[in-house]
């Protein structure tokens, strides 16, 4: 048994000495000290020995039974480190080599456009009012004094969810909802997305953006909006900018006008931007109408107001020279990245 003992541990250092991973370690490990290990077996049959024999055999199997698991530790030490090693290195990282650049994201065209606008609003007291882009027939058209059977209640105009819910083709629902629950002195401009069904084009989009303005107060006057307006023309497009009021018709203002700003490229003489008329459409605007001032629960003989809306897109446009609306929703970095 003595010689048995010293065949092991010969053995086993030999193979631990020839190991290269930590699973052939747990391998060699089982065979000797194992449940069904050969060092086991020999233990067990340490009961067929003399009494003189069995301390002097016990001993020299624990020394065999320390020397391999002093030597399993340290080539378990010595492998896991070359691991590491080995895994540090595949790793490792080129300090040397360029990084990627990494590029720093620009405001939308339209993002600039629309907080240049609530900019010059909010300097002038207007507070910002939201409401819902899925809206009720009544807070859409009705309360704007638009009847039944106006032609803006066409369904080739309107993307109509059912016969009283639609999605809204104005921002001016706002306006009839912050009347209803706030009473004059009223400021707001109400900047969102609108939806008409219109075909995609260079200059049409079935969703574009709008900001729309409102002031209810006594003693309003269209002097005021033309002041307003004026003020806010010179800071959007430069302190020459002009404007000029054409007369027109919307249900929910009377008088009614459709704006124009002079031509920022040429200053008025005529180019190719403003196609030589010296002049811009940039939004339509006019007195509140007292049917509408009534919707909003608000008495016409005691307030007067004006209201204005203006198309974001369109200023976009006419602000940055694009010529082609689509160019504003393709995502193209291309493009995006001018601005």
């Amino acid at each position: 048994m003595r010689e048995q003992l010293n065949n092991i541990k010969l053995e086993a250092e030999k193979k631990l000495n020839g190991a290269g991973s930590l699973a052939e370690l747990e391998s060699i490990r089982l065979q000797y000290l194992g449940k069904k290990g050969e060092l086991t077996a020999v233990l067990r049959g340490m009961g067929q020995l003399t009494p003189e024999e069995r301390p002097q055999i016990g001993q020299l199997a624990n020394e065999v039974r320390s020397f391999i698991e002093e030597m399993l530790e340290e080539k378990t030490k010595s492998l896991q480190e070359k691991e590491r090693q080995a895994k540090l290195e595949k790793e490792a990282i080129d300090v040397t080599v360029p990084g990627r650049r990494r590029f720093i994201g620009k405001k939308h065209p339209l993002s600039i456009v629309l907080d240049e606008i609530k900019d010059v609003f909010i300097g002038l007291g207007y507070e910002i009012a939201e409401g819902p882009e899925v809206e009720l027939d009544y807070y859409n058209f009705e309360a704007l004094n638009i009847p039944a059977g106006h032609p803006a209640r066409d369904t080739q105009d309107t993307f109509f969810i059912n016969g009283d819910i639609l999605l809204r083709s104005q921002t001016s629902p706002v306006q009839i909802r912050v009347m209803e629950k706030k009473k004059p002195p009223i400021k707001i401009i109400c900047p969102g997305r609108v939806y008409r069904s219109d075909a995609v084009d260079a200059t049409h989009s079935p969703i574009f953006h709008q900001v729309e303005g409102l002031v209810v107060d006594r003693g309003v006057t269209m002097g005021d909006l033309t002041g307003t307006l004026q003020y806010f023309a010179r800071r959007l497009f430069g302190e020459d900018t002009k404007i000029r009021l054409r007369p027109h018709h919307f249900q929910f203002t009377e008088p009614s006008a459709e704006v124009d700003v002079s031509c920022w490229a040429c200053g008025g003489k005529g180019c190719r931007i403003c196609k030589d008329e010296g002049w811009i459409e940039i939004l339509g605007a006019g007195m509140v109408h007292p049917n509408v001032l009534k919707y909003g629960g608000i008495d016409p003989k005691e307030y007067s107001g004006f209201a204005f809306g203006l198309g974001v897109e369109r200023v976009a446009m006419c602000k940055f020279n694009i010529d082609d609306m689509r160019l504003l929703y393709e995502n193209d970095m291309r493009f995006l990245k001018q601005f």
